[in-house]
């Protein structure tokens, strides 16, 4: 049982609606839907009575209502207490970042960062995209960097929010080299599809993957033969030689520029997202003040 489901189940009480709970939590509705049904699995019981309209919880539904709330104070309350016992200096600013802009893209613009700005005391939180999305919204960290693209876009339009737009990142095919040319480019053949190495169904560059095959020149043949949910992982498979993967292009530039790998297909195989920053203005910290008023004056607002 993941607390998220209490979360998510404790929203849905509140709201009455699948559909306002699945915006208030991030997730499209059938997610949102799945998530409720995988609670009450666990739970050996039914929550939600969906004979009537609007939502009602059922009995087991208004005891778990009951309890979910100190439960979960409780164990945040516990997670304060474990973190107090690794002390970090006054002032440490955390940031909830997706596990590829961690490893990639981050710690590059840190330094420049830093360059301008000093040092900096940082907590990095990393997670996938929604992991991210949803510490950052709940109160767990001051800052959120993440993807944004229009048709997959991360919506945050309450204005305890501020954003700004850091860069682009592209997303492209990438494999292994031979005589100077990528052993697997797209779009391959029918009688010989492309062995693909993709990301599973609950990650970020998954949609968008699966976008830039849809909406790529030619029909793309492929075979999958391998699933991970971290581009990381994708990219030492890739470079095994086990076939064709959708990279970010930071996350592959050293391996690139060593003849590792290579991209794979034209810039009409690619996609751009915005690489974005968000802060929670609720409960400044001076730093955190400070830092936002510095990156305000160079990066253009979302």
């Amino acid at each position: 049982m993941e607390t998220r489901w209490l979360e998510d189940f404790l929203v849905l009480a509140d709201t009455g609606s699948f559909t306002r709970s699945a915006e208030l939590r991030h997730l499209t509705q059938p997610a949102f839907s799945r998530r409720i049904r995988a609670l009450e699995s666990w739970l050996g019981a039914d929550l939600i009575d969906r004979t009537t309209y609007p939502t009602k919880l059922t009995a087991a539904g208004k005891l778990l209502q009951q309890q979910a709330v100190p439960l979960l104070a409780q164990l945040n309350t516990t997670r304060t207490m474990l973190r107090g016992l690794q002390p970090l200096p006054q002032g440490t600013l955390e940031f909830a970042v997706p596990h590829t802009l961690s490893f990639s893209y981050f710690p590059k613009w840190l330094t420049v960062v830093e360059d301008g700005f000093g040092q900096l005391s940082c907590r990095l939180q990393a997670s996938n995209v929604h992991d991210a999305v949803l510490a950052f919204v709940e109160g767990g960290s001051d800052f959120l960097m993440c993807y944004h693209h229009p048709k997959q876009p991360v919506e945050l339009h309450d204005a305890r929010y501020g954003g700004l737009r850091l860069g682009v990142e592209r997303l492209r095919p990438y494999s292994i080299m031979a005589d100077g040319a990528p052993v697997y480019a797209l779009p391959g053949r029918q009688e010989a599809p492309l062995p693909f190495l993709g990301y599973a169904s609950n990650a970020y560059f998954r949609l968008m993957s699966d976008l830039l095959l849809v909406s790529g020149p030619q029909p793309a043949h492929l075979s999958l033969r391998y699933e991970t949910d971290m581009a990381e992982g994708l990219k030492q498979m890739a470079l095994a030689g086990h076939g064709l993967a959708f990279l970010p292009e930071s996350s592959v530039a050293a391996e690139c520029a060593a003849g590792l790998l290579t991209v794979a297909g034209g810039d009409e195989w690619s996609v751009e997202m915005e690489v974005q920053l968000y802060c929670d203005h609720r409960r400044p910290k001076p730093e955190q003040e400070a830092l936002w008023d510095y990156l305000s004056a160079r990066y253009p607002t979302v």
